[in-house]
């Protein structure tokens, strides 16, 4: 289950790679766009500042997440859904997915399936964090181990830009793919930042597959292993995040 109250957490550092995204689709005046993965729909409703014109729908599996973004308000049509079942409607001229796919194994094949479906000339924007090498995900590996519980991690969930380029490119697609490492400064207050963080995304399966018990001690000892990779350094603890972009418009 989602909290969007603890996904939240840093929603200023979450929220740039959406922006930063969204800034390198081109379309004008779409018809209609569509955030697959749109979560609690903050950042679906900016999409509507940009395209006024555009109707605009989020869809996400959580209904916790959905109930949030339907209390907005605003101009856009939220609903519970499988981005593995969505298939484009013939107007749909801009897809977003942000920070989703890495949960669909299957993801690569979806998007080849999308960039053939949607219109011509639609574009189709794909962002993923590239962090599973990182400390905080090899030291959740480790520690997960300890406690029975790697069935649920996954070693490498995403690909590279260049694999997503070339699947998008053979499916008839202009691409523009690359990569960027943000340093999110993670203010220290209470219990260790990184450790914070991970708990609104990736620590949610070990959460699920432990009793109360069994996750108080999972997380005192994955903080402590994440206190000696992450230091603090005065009032902050310095966080690098490696996320994959992928800007593609389909054949026209």
């Amino acid at each position: 289950m989602w909290d969007p109250a603890v996904y939240r957490r840093f929603g200023t550092e979450r929220s740039r790679p959406f922006f930063d995204l969204a800034a390198r689709v081109g379309a004008e005046r779409p018809r209609a766009v569509t955030d697959l993965g749109c979560g609690p729909g903050e950042l679906t409703l900016t999409l509507a500042e940009r395209w006024p014109g555009a109707r605009l729908t989020g869809v996400d599996s959580s209904p916790e997440m959905i109930e949030k973004a339907v209390a907005h308000g605003g101009p856009a049509e939220f609903r519970v859904g499988d981005v593995r079942e969505w298939r484009p409607e013939p107007d749909v001229d801009v897809l977003i997915t942000n920070a989703t796919l890495q949960w669909v194994p299957e993801h690569r094949d979806l998007l080849a399936r999308w960039a053939r479906e949607l219109t011509p000339g639609a574009w189709l924007a794909m962002q993923v964090p590239g962090n599973f090498g990182a400390p905080s995900h090899v030291l959740l590996r480790e520690v997960g181990r300890r406690y029975g519980v790697s069935d649920v991690l996954r070693e490498a969930p995403v690909g590279e830009p260049a694999g997503y380029a070339a699947l998008l490119t053979e499916a008839g697609a202009d691409v523009d793919a690359w990569e960027a490492t943000y340093l999110h400064l993670l203010p220290v207050s209470g219990e260790h930042p990184v450790l914070r963080w991970m708990e609104g995304t990736a620590l949610r399966p070990v959460k699920a597959a432990l009793d109360d018990n069994a996750w108080q001690s999972f997380r005192t000892d994955l903080a402590r292993e994440l206190s000696g990779a992450y230091p603090a350094t005065g009032p902050y603890v310095a966080f690098p995040f490696r996320r994959i972009f992928v800007v593609a418009r389909t054949a026209r």
